[in-house]
């Protein structure tokens, strides 16, 4: 495989997207780099961090990716040493494969008869509830907005060779559970930072962990960066069941699976994107989907995808490369429950071939007992987007009116009003807030710009936002917080949040806010995790990550950027993950950090 297309797979996966495969490399790897990897990290379309990046990243999250991460099928022509002399030239470090990963290797077990449960104080999965409003209630958050200002490091856990902390904090019953890149997913104990057991996926764990009954047993349910679906023993670690949701090879599993009595419902998107971008790649053939699994089996239910069509041959390129259509709308983030309608809602990302489908950048509504779409919601219509595509001359894959890559990318927000009546929220990298009327088919009740240019390249609102009873929160890539009044759709407030010169290439707010009574909190770009006012948005408390910490497992950490999780709140403690590259150069970490009024 040419070195080149196996990087530029590499450092996409960070951010869920790869190349074709390609022929193996010889073994020089310091060489073949720079003859033919120089030009793709330097590319400001290509999605690859650049060689500074690659510099901070671990050579273990590197040769994972390489052996048994998603990119493996690529990097299969290339011989054991090639992998580790590859992953040890591109970070200057010496790779530790057994540098205690495993729990129980571990110095600090925790001891004693407890056990997992799902009782009491919680934040379970993704969005907090069914609902995904990412807002946890004052009994359940246990932090009074007065406290914020007191809250101080309690503890941290350091992640063995990660660079990004992918999964996003689950907390029920006293135990965090947390998925890694390296594929480790973690139950540690809240209060001390002990750590119960470590479960080794297939691939990089991004899902944030979601705790529900299979059958008779208590188990952690999530996904991996090979699209298989894990049922593992909450309290002990041990598998149950895994079962694959989706075969090609550019699929991925981003979005936590949702639990509703005693389903799985599980979203599939892909990095076909990425891979498109390169003419020699026969585009497209991927078609986002929400899986139905029985939770306590595994055993799949229904299967539906974005696109009902599956994709045929089309065109060729003058090169003889066979095109495909239509594909695209990946499902990138957890679905949300409407008991009431008895329906799922998901949000799509964009179309890689002409003509886009109608249910791309769109929110969806599907029935749980069938999967049949019951409606759409389209946000931005005729959107093709590839990475790497110039918008004025394309050539190969490139569509011939490039799109502005205005995905859905966040859950939406099911909302009931003061006055009963319920809307649907949804941010859009377009920078635009969405409010539909899930009783009346997704018509449109309101929809506010968040940004003086909505038109423009994506990029604006990526993994959501909050709500409380009065409004909905929403971060910025281009830096800030902005408060959306839900009745009628009014800009409340706009915080302007800029880094410090030092980490002037570390802006904006692109992760998913969390909010309590009176507060809300995000993590950004910059590594600084931030409490606001929620009535004027005014910062009230904020803790720079991006700094060495002594850890609880005694595991060397260091805090990074805050990109695709966000924080959450029991039972009196902050929880937080730190270290993230994403496709902007993010800031490698590996630390899980505790937070409690002092």
């Amino acid at each position: 495989m040419r070195l080149r297309a196996l990087l530029c797979t590499l450092l996409l996966t960070m951010m869920g997207r790869q190349l074709p495969a390609q022929p193996a490399p010889a073994a020089n790897a310091q060489s073949l780099f720079e003859r033919n990897c120089a030009s793709c990290h330097a590319a400001q379309t290509s999605g690859a961090p650049d060689r500074a990046t690659l510099a901070k990243m671990t050579p273990e999250a590197i040769y994972r990716a390489l052996t048994s991460g998603p990119m493996r099928p690529q990097a299969a022509a290339l011989a054991e040493p090639a992998k580790r002399s590859l992953a040890e030239y591109l970070t200057g470090a010496t790779l530790k494969l057994s540098q205690f990963a495993d729990a129980a290797q571990m110095p600090n077990r925790c001891s004693g008869d407890s056990h997992a449960d799902a009782n009491g104080a919680a934040w379970n999965g993704w969005g907090a509830d069914a609902s995904n409003t990412r807002f946890q209630n004052t009994q359940g958050a246990g932090l009074a907005a007065a406290q914020v200002p007191r809250l101080k490091l309690k503890w941290a856990f350091g992640f063995p060779g990660v660079s990004s902390v992918w999964g996003q904090p689950s907390v029920t019953g006293g135990r965090v559970y947390l998925g890694v890149d390296t594929g480790y997913v973690y139950s540690l104990d809240a209060a001390k930072g002990c750590v119960h057991w470590s479960y080794e996926a297939e691939a990089g764990v991004r899902t944030a962990i979601t705790i529900a009954r299979a059958g008779d047993r208590l188990a952690a349910f999530f996904g991996d960066m090979k699209t298989s679906v894990y049922a593992v023993d909450a309290d002990t670690g041990k598998l149950i069941w895994k079962v694959r949701t989706e075969e090609h090879p550019t699929a991925r599993l981003t979005g936590a699976p949702k639990f509703f009595e005693g389903r799985l419902y599980v979203p599939v998107a892909s990095g076909e994107e990425g891979a498109g971008g390169n003419p020699k790649y026969p585009c497209c053939s991927f078609r986002g989907s929400v899986v139905a699994l029985d939770a306590g089996t595994g055993k799949q239910i229904w299967k539906t995808y974005v696109i009902p069509e599956a994709p045929q041959p089309t065109t060729k390129t003058a090169e003889g490369v066979q095109h495909f259509g239509p594909a695209g709308g990946g499902v990138w983030s957890s679905p949300t429950i409407d008991p009431k309608l008895h329906v799922l809602y998901a949000t799509t990302g964009d179309a890689y071939t002409e003509p886009a489908s109608k249910n791309t950048d769109a929110i969806i509504a599907m029935d749980l007992d069938s999967g049949k779409i019951r409606w759409v919601a389209q946000g931005t219509a005729n959107d093709v987007w590839l990475a790497g595509c110039p918008g004025k001359n394309p050539t190969g894959n490139c569509p011939a009116n490039l799109g502005p890559d205005h995905d859905f990318s966040a859950s939406p927000i099911l909302k009931t009003l003061p006055d009963g009546h319920r809307i649907l929220v949804a941010g859009q990298k377009s920078g635009n807030v969405w409010a539909l009327d899930p009783d009346r088919n997704g018509a449109v009740v309101w929809k506010t710009a968040l940004t003086s240019n909505t038109t423009e390249f994506g990029g604006k609102i990526i993994w959501g936002g909050a709500a409380d009873d009065q409004a909905a929160y929403f971060g910025l890539g281009i830096g800030g917080i902005a408060a959306v009044q839900l009745k009628e759709g009014e800009r409340k407030w706009f915080t302007p949040l800029q880094p410090s010169a030092a980490m002037a290439r570390h802006a904006g707010q692109d992760g998913p806010l969390t909010a309590i009574p009176g507060v809300v909190f995000s993590g950004g770009w910059d590594g600084v995790l931030r409490a606001l006012d929620a009535s004027d948005g005014h910062v009230i408390w904020e803790f720079d990550t991006v700094r060495e910490f002594d850890t609880a497992n005694g595991i060397a950490a260091k805090g990074g950027s805050m990109g695709a999780a966000g924080p959450v709140i029991v039972d009196g403690t902050l929880f937080t993950g730190s270290g993230y590259i994403g496709v902007k150069n993010g800031m490698p970490g590996n630390v899980l950090l505790a937070f409690t009024a002092q």
